[in-house]
């Protein structure tokens, strides 16, 4: 197998904002009249507009994605970076890798720039694309930016909906058990329990400090 390049997802692998995403779910649940543990199931991996059409089909779903952008914006200090994420991304440097993301640019460029993450060159948000995960196009996209063949990209993703849509890719899906179980996680060719795990996996690629075209 050859790994070329990484691809990240955000939420739950380099920011730790279950926390606070489930403040602003639970809130936005409670108010619309909804059952917040359902609602919440179907939060991971997915745009916040999917998730509302899903659970309340009389909404207007692009209002309220405003309504919860807001709310989040009030959750913003709270978001900080999964143990490891710096010395991780730092250790890529010069090596092709991307972020991978059913999340808004403007939400995760704020964080990134205030817990001083690094943003690749290549970064894929929600808005990029038509169908978001578990639809595979946002990592045909990342690969295809990056000049990458999907099937040497490695990502790493910590929910059902996103080794889903990178399995459709073609690529190579690790799981991170961060937010969810192996078992959920069972489409991964592996699942590692930290980013440590993860950087330990990319050394053993000989992927990183610009030794990107390694095999095991």
């Amino acid at each position: 197998m050859r790994i070329s390049a990484v691809l990240f997802d955000v939420d739950g692998v380099l920011l730790d904002s279950a926390g606070a995403h489930r403040k602003v779910w639970d809130a936005w649940s409670a108010a619309r009249g909804l059952d917040p543990e359902k609602v919440w199931e179907l939060t991971f991996g997915r745009r916040p507009e999917d998730t509302v059409r899903d659970v309340a089909a009389h909404l207007d779903p692009a209002a309220e994605r405003r309504a919860l952008d807001r709310l989040l914006a009030q959750e913003m200090g709270d978001i900080q970076p999964v143990e490891g994420a710096p010395g991780l991304l730092e250790s890529l440097s010069g090596s092709p890798w991307a972020i991978v993301t059913s999340g808004a640019r403007d939400f995760v460029e704020a964080r990134f720039a205030a817990t001083g993450l690094a943003l690749p060159a290549v970064q894929v948000y929600g808005s990029d694309v038509i169908h978001a995960k578990p639809a595979p196009e946002c990592f045909a996209l990342a690969a295809s930016r990056l000049g990458v063949p999907a099937s040497e990209c490695l990502v790493v993703e910590d929910a059902p909906a996103g080794i889903q849509a990178a399995v459709a890719a073609g690529c190579v899906p690790v799981g991170l058990t961060t937010t969810h179980t192996e078992e959920a996680l069972r489409q991964a060719r592996a699942c590692v329990a930290s980013l440590a795990d993860v950087r330990g996996l990319l050394t053993g690629y000989g992927f990183g400090g610009g030794r990107h075209r390694g095999r095991p």
